[in-house]
């Protein structure tokens, strides 16, 4: 039985429930270094992965989640009997979810962009949040090391990314920079900066996978920025034998991934 302090909130004029319910902007998210993590299954993910959850606050009217072990529970900071208005006040869905957590953002760790041989995912002006979370979910499929989001894409601590990454996000490191600078950086130190386009000459088919790389997805409709292109040492495109002019993005970056985890687990059996 957990013997975190559990507490009662039952007014949407709570202070605390002001702060939890400010969290859906990305001003406050930054402010407070924290975000909402909504559902069992995704607090269940911060806690197994070892989060600093804050608090978990459940619907007093629902009751504790089954699926939320509470043993597990006990790692965060308090637990919280909310009131239906208190949840729906912090909600960012029509409708609201039996239970959230408030989850600290981990420090980062540039490092783990730098690794011999990494495979790093770059976001280079991605607008849907929802496209941001899969990304970062077909990363960890994928065994990518990182995630870089740079300036201008959605905030990927979005309580849309977050859900979209179905806990991928606790998984491997995600990180918020400025391209111009990483990228840069990358090329220093050695690594290939390969980019999509559905002009490129060659197919990701083709491609050499191997060693050290940033792996470039630019915006929806535009693509990537001229500053980006401009530093890619290779661009690639997804053959396709349809009719269909192109891909979504997140659905294009999920091919591109798994073609390099495919040619990376080759070269490492031969």
């Amino acid at each position: 039985m957990s013997t975190v302090r559990e507490t009662i909130v039952t007014s949407p004029q709570n202070a605390k429930a002001k702060r939890w319910a400010s969290l859906q902007h990305k001003k406050y998210r930054d402010r407070h270094g924290a975000f909402l993590a909504e559902g069992a299954h995704l607090v269940r993910e911060a806690l197994e992965s070892g989060e600093k959850v804050e608090a978990i606050v459940y619907d007093d009217g629902r009751g504790w989640p089954a699926e939320l072990d509470r043993g597990l529970a006990a790692a965060a900071g308090e637990i919280v009997r909310a009131s239906e208005e208190v949840m729906a006040k912090c909600a960012a869905t029509d409708s609201p979810p039996p239970v959230f957590a408030v989850v600290r953002k981990r420090p980062a760790d540039p490092d783990a962009l730098f690794r011999p041989g990494a495979l790093v995912i770059v976001l280079d002006g991605l607008r849907d949040p929802g496209n941001v979370g899969t990304i970062i979910r077909s990363a960890d499929a994928a065994g990518a090391d990182a995630v870089v989001v740079g300036r201008g894409s959605a905030d990927p601590f979005s309580p849309k990314a977050v859900r979209a990454t179905m806990g991928s996000l606790f998984h491997l490191p995600v990180l918020e920079g400025d391209l111009a600078q990483l990228l840069s950086e990358a090329k220093a130190r050695g690594f290939r900066l390969i980019g999509s386009s559905p002009r490129a000459q060659r197919t990701c088919y083709e491609c050499d996978w191997s060693g050290g790389i940033w792996l470039l997805l630019g915006n929806e409709s535009e693509g990537l920025s001229p500053q980006a292109a401009a530093l890619l040492d290779e661009c690639v495109r997804i053959p396709m034998r349809g009719r269909a002019e192109s891909l979504n993005a997140a659905m294009a970056a999920t091919v591109l991934l798994f073609e390099a985890m495919r040619a990376r687990i080759s070269l490492n059996q031969h």
